[in-house]
């Protein structure tokens, strides 16, 4: 018995489908999307986002070491200067107290900058072309749900160090500061996310953001006053870390945590060399930060993703 096999399809313009669908593209413009004030940008989001906390749990050690790394710099450097004349690191009743702050917000702006390395990984093993071809009400869910989850594991981080700096003696901020805290970790997650995520698009691969991150993450740290105060250091350094984003969310810390239920937003907590900076001005700086990185990216994510 014989059979005849079908001659196999050509993929031509001939093909109805592809006609139809060339007419819905080029006779009535774009394919319409539902976009991101919509509940399908909601879903997807949400869905990309579980996508991340799925690979977390299969892989608990990026939080586990996120968590013990600010721990052990908090005890090891605490008990390193504990013997320090009082009063020699500002108000700070001892090093600890004064520590605590820089740990916070360097922790998270670690985590930040490390953000745009699950995007870079998609893109090397093809992920991130599956997403850019789906149906989506909106790309931009890909990168919102990297911030979503890198701010999450930043809240977890920072109610570590503060339950540790507690313990240690470093006290707690009032129910407002604490709230304050929060917002100034989250506003610089935001912001070196951005940034972060603007990188995973616009370098070729993960060993140049590898680079980057630490190239970058040292000298932001020690030209902060994350681990002593502007009046050590010499002056051209002053006038760097005046400059560093970093000193604009530990200095309202750290000033929440020396006065707690006594600071305002005209409260100056950092002397600058060039002015006095207020805790109002620090958060507007920090504000300015975040809307600056997020303007910076949009071009590259409009020709990468839109």
């Amino acid at each position: 018995m014989s059979t005849t096999l079908s001659q196999k399809p050509k993929l031509s313009l001939d093909n109805p489908d592809l006609r139809a669908w060339k007419a819905q593209v080029n006779g009535n413009g774009p394919v319409s999307t539902p976009g991101i004030f919509s509940s399908a940008f909601l879903q997807e989001t949400g869905a990309m986002t579980r996508r991340l906390f799925i690979q977390l749990q299969r892989r608990p050690s990026t939080l586990i070491a996120g968590i013990i790394q600010p721990v052990m710099w908090l005890i090891l450097f605490g008990a390193l200067f504990q013997n320090v004349p009082q009063g020699l690191f500002g108000e700070s009743q001892n090093y600890g107290q004064f520590l605590g702050a820089g740990i916070i917000v360097f922790t998270a702006f670690g985590g930040a900058l490390n953000a745009g390395l699950p995007v870079m990984f998609d893109r090397e093993f093809g992920f991130l072309n599956r997403f850019l071809v789906a149906p989506l009400a909106s790309r931009y869910s890909i990168v919102v749900a990297s911030a979503i989850f890198i701010a999450a594991l930043s809240l977890v981080q920072t109610a570590a160090i503060i339950g540790l700096s507690a313990l240690l003696g470093a006290g707690l901020p009032d129910p407002v500061g604490l709230g304050l805290v929060i917002l100034v970790v989250l506003t610089l997650v935001l912001g070196v996310t951005a940034l972060s995520l603007g990188l995973s698009f616009a370098l070729p691969g993960h060993i140049e953001l590898i680079a980057v991150i630490f190239v970058v993450n040292l000298p932001l740290l020690f030209s902060s006053t994350a681990l002593v105060p502007l009046s050590f250091m010499p002056q051209w350094l002053q006038f760097v870390a005046a400059l560093n984003p970093l000193s604009y969310a530990i200095e309202p810390i750290r000033y929440i945590y020396l006065h707690p239920g006594s600071w305002s937003l005209s409260s100056v907590v950092m002397h600058a060399p060039f002015a006095e900076v207020t805790m109002g001005a620090a958060l507007a700086i920090l504000l300015a930060f975040c809307g600056v990185s997020l303007a910076l990216i949009q071009p590259l994510l409009r020709r990468r993703i839109a």
